[in-house]
């Protein structure tokens, strides 16, 4: 996907580090995401949700903080009220370009973040929140430690995921203020909240208060054994996949019409893990299936094979061509379904060794009272499937360098 770097400034106008991740096709709407406490905009979540939604058409917005990362500004002297202003600088900075935010997406604090500035950004239709605490004060259970020292002395050096990060008193007192349950219930957007019951970081409990606070329409979605901070592909990939599908529900994803001569629009493939074989399929905002490997070749066995995908696009013409002949027609057919298996042998007049084709078979499974012409006659209709058709023929593939 195409990524655009750029900075802007954040809420005390140092120039906080900012990646627009782009879809490759039509621009449909644009997300902001808030990444956890002390973590930043690359975190291996960010990107794999960034990524789905970009294929989507969704453009998101990944920022650091002011303090994180690559942006301007000392971590000590924020709060959770300059994250939110935070959020709010990303905002405008997305008004300038004309890509006013529609979907707010937060993890950890990030999540209680993006529920405080919603009710101030009049474009968002959706916010989600990812492992969300119902009370930010809640984050300083990591630092217990280290309060004293922090209010006696301004600030203190924690130790956060094996790094040292300064602490600051205005943090802890802010965090202490920070309650949700005006913004969440003022929220004027749909609401998805994402939770792993075996969040060791951010109990379940916090989802409840979250959820039960706000107002319909929201949703609620288990992320089963994640962890706090998705660390697993497949827990990543899964919320990515939630949240795509469930956006669709609230922005407005109508995609342009396609070019001329393309009448089902532009299918993309694209890499979705570059250590194995896994691919993201997406053909337009709504239509999303992935590709793989099985584990033998060095694959994760998360999806179809393409030789699969090629087997399931013919199985699926077949089905469809007997369906609407035996509906024309007004047969009793009451089910199609085909079994495909594809292979490489060798052609019937080539010597062993020598070149071989690919062989596709077919079983059809016919139910419903039909007689015995009819069952032969939609065994010959079978073969003016158009994908049939298309397998059987010569066919050229023009390839060129975007």
């Amino acid at each position: 996907m195409p990524t655009e770097r750029f900075t802007f400034p954040g809420h005390d106008g140092g120039q906080l580090a900012a990646r627009l991740d782009l879809p490759e096709g039509p621009h449909l709407a644009t997300a902001l995401f808030a990444h956890c406490f002390t973590c930043g905009k690359d975190i291996p979540a960010a990107r794999r949700i960034s990524a789905r939604l970009a294929a989507m058409g969704i453009a998101v917005l990944r920022f650091d903080f002011t303090g994180l990362g690559h942006s301007e500004g000392e971590f000590e002297n924020t709060t959770f009220s300059s994250n939110v202003d935070d959020l709010l600088a990303a905002c405008a900075a997305l008004d300038e370009r004309g890509m006013s935010p529609s979907l707010l997406i937060g993890h950890s604090l990030g999540g209680a973040a993006v529920l405080k500035a919603a009710p101030q950004m009049e474009s968002v239709k959706g916010v989600v929140t990812i492992g969300a605490p119902f009370d930010p004060d809640h984050v300083t259970h990591n630092f217990n430690d280290a309060l004293p020292e922090i209010i006696e002395k301004g600030v203190a050096a924690v130790n956060l995921g094996g790094r040292p990060i300064r602490i600051g008193k205005e943090f802890i007192e802010d965090v202490a203020a920070g309650q949700l349950t005006p913004a969440i219930g003022g929220l004027k957007a749909a609401l998805l909240v994402l939770h792993g019951p075996r969040d060791a970081i951010v109990g379940i409990e916090n989802a409840s208060e979250i959820f039960l606070a706000a107002r319909h329409p929201k949703s609620f979605v288990t992320l089963d054994n994640a962890d706090h901070l998705l660390t697993r592909a497949a827990d990543a990939e899964y919320a990515a996949e939630v949240i795509a599908a469930w956006a669709g529900r609230y922005l407005d994803l109508t995609p342009p019409a396609p070019p001329p001569g393309l009448p089902e629009g532009i299918l993309r493939v694209s890499e979705a893990d570059p250590k194995g074989f896994l691919q993201d399929i997406q053909n337009g905002p709504h239509h999303h299936i992935v590709a793989d490997e099985p584990l033998a070749y060095g694959g994760t066995n998360r999806g179809l094979t393409p030789y699969g995908l090629v087997s399931a696009g013919l199985g699926a013409c077949t089905s469809m061509t007997i369906r609407m002949y035996a509906r024309r027609k007004g047969w009793p057919l009451t089910h199609v379904s085909v079994d495909v298996t594809h292979d490489k042998v060798h052609a019937q007049d080539a010597e062993a060794g020598g070149p071989k084709i690919d062989r596709f078979e077919r079983v059809i499974h016919l139910e419903g009272d039909l007689d015995a012409d009819q069952r032969e006659k939609l065994l010959e209709i079978a073969d003016k499937c158009p994908v049939h058709k298309t397998l059987e023929h010569d066919n050229e593939i023009a390839t060129r360098l975007a």
